[in-house]
């Protein structure tokens, strides 16, 4: 339970100075132009977009409902509604911090991005869902299932960055924000169980 404040705090205060140095500072915004340049490469994999099609915000609202689907067939509607829960909240804070920072996508990004930068919407569902997932199941499968969902995350922050669509700030307060969001919906979940 500790570790969760903890962790709640930590990604709360890396979220809100992130988009204090977002909103206030040139010479972040320039250090993080800089990091992306140089973190980019310059392959822009077809590989790649298919980590971002199978991570699309979208598809991971239909993997959350057959998720939850699957739950309510296991007789577990508690966690299925927490399951729409988090996932629910968490895009919706999202979707309100992108339309209110209004952060233009990398100049080099894809025509097929469109949209505001930050935060990242693929790397806020695959984080969100990625924890529920690891938080209902992590026990029965144990490293080697925790171990393939931080592969499957690192993916998608590979492709957001090679596809030039995020910042690496975008990347980091989409992280962020999933664990936020993630923690306090847990702590939410366990109160009501």
């Amino acid at each position: 339970m500790y570790e969760n404040i903890w962790l709640t705090i930590i990604s709360a205060t890396i979220l809100f100075v992130l988009i204090v140095n977002i909103r206030n500072s040139r010479r972040f915004n320039l250090l993080d132009h800089w990091l992306h340049h140089k973190l980019i490469g310059s392959l822009d994999s077809f590989n790649w977009k298919v980590v971002a099609f199978i991570n699309d915000p979208k598809l991971i609202v239909i993997w959350d409902i057959l998720l939850a689907s699957f739950l309510i067939n296991e007789e577990r509607n508690l966690a299925a509604l927490w399951v729409i829960f988090t996932l629910g909240i968490t895009d919706f804070i999202g979707i309100f911090l992108k339309k209110w920072m209004h952060r233009k996508r990398p100049i080099s990004h894809s025509h097929l991005e469109n949209g505001y930068s930050f935060p990242s919407g693929h790397v806020l569902g695959t984080t969100s869902l990625s924890l529920i997932t690891w938080r209902l199941f992590g026990h029965k499968f144990g490293s080697g299932f925790a171990i393939m969902l931080a592969i499957m995350w690192l993916m998608v922050v590979i492709s957001r960055l090679r596809l030039k669509a995020h910042y690496p700030s975008d990347i980091i307060g989409a992280t962020s924000l999933a664990i936020f969001c993630f923690t306090i919906s847990q702590q939410i979940f366990l109160a009501i169980v």
